[in-house]
């Protein structure tokens, strides 16, 4: 057998810098109370890197132009909000079907507790997205070679993103908002679909790189990316004050094992416990590549973007300042020296870990403070939407594709 038809098992990121890597995926260690690496774990990570969402796939190759059972965008998005007809694709009856199963284990009281919690986490919840998740997530190579090449990242696409991912975060975590008719399982089906119509599109495209860079939205880095609103969320409103606890975490995870499940994440890596997700990131985080040129491109956009969102001036030079306290808080001198932004020291994040210990410390101990703390953050994402992306534009906002 010659070299070039040995089959490609792993990407070549897979694995790319396993010593940067380790002191990153560090306190997620202690954090997930990881002895000692699982090597299955982390081998079983790189091969998903070439696995898609199969059901997704069906669903985007019956979307291409020219298919003889084709799925128009309105067909989809009458089949996801009412149910698909008897005459529809079978494709599109399927992946329907697929997300109107039920899991198990799903326990709906659980899930609107822990749309509740996650609520009320306002705006340090949205920080800590962008900050740790998103921009944290630009710092390894294969999901940010993708968002350069589909140039939803850049200029004022960047701002776009972002209140795309507020409007989903926000229907996801409404009351009722997972339930079959709500606007959050409708547009979590949304992004679903999107996603395997982009990775169908860069998969069959001679600028995609598979045997460097895995598939372009695989089933590896879709669990990771889950991690990010989940466990991650959580870890960052921590160290910015906020106490939440175990009934409050599991009711968040419970809500994010739900999204998951219906964004096609492989159900042996849907999480119960904070403590079992950071160890699985660990070693999702030890199987990652170095860093890329793309993370640089895609920061350097949303950190400057802050600035320009509130019409510069004073009030740009503190929303840019906070973005990269944040960074360097979570991130580290390496991870912002990796990511081409300046070292700041994080003094910026002071007042806010402040008003986290008063939120959660004395204002959420009462019914009427939570939901006060729920009514404050509903506010403050329409704002933020109306800065981004202006205040009719927002209502057209669909999904974080």
């Amino acid at each position: 057998m010659t070299a070039e038809t040995v089959p490609v098992t792993h990407p070549a990121r897979f694995r790319g810098a396993p010593e940067r890597n380790a002191r990153i995926a560090r306190p997620l260690a202690l954090l997930g109370r990881v002895r000692e690496v699982d090597e299955g774990l982390v081998d079983e990570i790189g091969r998903r890197m070439l696995l898609r969402d199969e059901v997704g796939a069906e669903l985007a190759a019956a979307m291409r132009p020219g298919s003889p059972s084709r799925v128009t965008m309105t067909t989809l998005e009458r089949a996801l909000s009412s149910g698909p007809a008897d005459e529809d694709p079978a494709a599109l009856r399927r992946f329907v079907a697929e997300l109107e199963r039920e899991p198990v284990w799903l326990d709906r009281d659980l899930l609107e507790r822990g749309a509740a919690v996650y609520r009320r986490l306002g705006r340090t919840r949205d920080d800590v997205l962008l900050a740790l998740a998103l921009i944290g997530g630009y710092r390894y190579e294969g999901p940010a070679d993708l968002l350069v090449e589909t140039g939803g990242l850049t200029g004022a696409g960047a701002m776009r993103r972002l209140g795309e991912t507020l409007v989903w975060g926000r229907a996801v975590s409404a009351p009722g908002g997972m339930a079959r008719d709500g606007e959050g399982f409708r547009l979590t089906a949304h992004v679903r679909a999107m996603h395997a119509v982009v990775n169908d599109r860069f998969e069959r495209s001679a600028d995609w790189d598979p045997a460097r860079l895995g598939l372009p939205i695989n089933r590896s880095d879709l669990a990771g990316t889950l991690a990010l609103f989940s466990a991650t969320a959580l870890l960052g409103a921590r160290v910015l004050g906020w106490r939440i606890t175990r009934a409050e975490s599991d009711a968040v995870m419970h809500l994010w094992r739900y999204v998951g499940f219906l964004m096609g994440v492989d159900e042996d890596w849907l999480f119960t416990t904070e403590r079992a997700q950071h160890a699985f990131d660990h070693h999702l985080l030890l199987a990652q590549g170095g860093p890329t040129p793309s993370g640089v491109a895609l920061t350097t956009a949303l950190v400057e973007g802050q600035r320009t969102k509130v019409g510069g001036g004073l009030r740009g030079w503190w929303e840019r300042r906070r973005v990269l306290g944040h960074l360097r808080l979570f991130l580290g001198r390496e991870g912002l020296r990796d990511l081409g932004q300046p070292v700041v020291v994080p003094w910026t994040v002071v007042p806010q870990v402040v008003r986290g210990v008063l939120d959660s410390w004395v204002v959420a101990r009462f019914a009427a403070g939570r939901r006060w703390l729920e009514r404050r953050s509903d506010r403050g994402v329409e704002v933020e939407l109306e800065r981004l992306v202006g205040r009719r534009r927002a209502l057209a906002v669909v999904s974080p594709a």
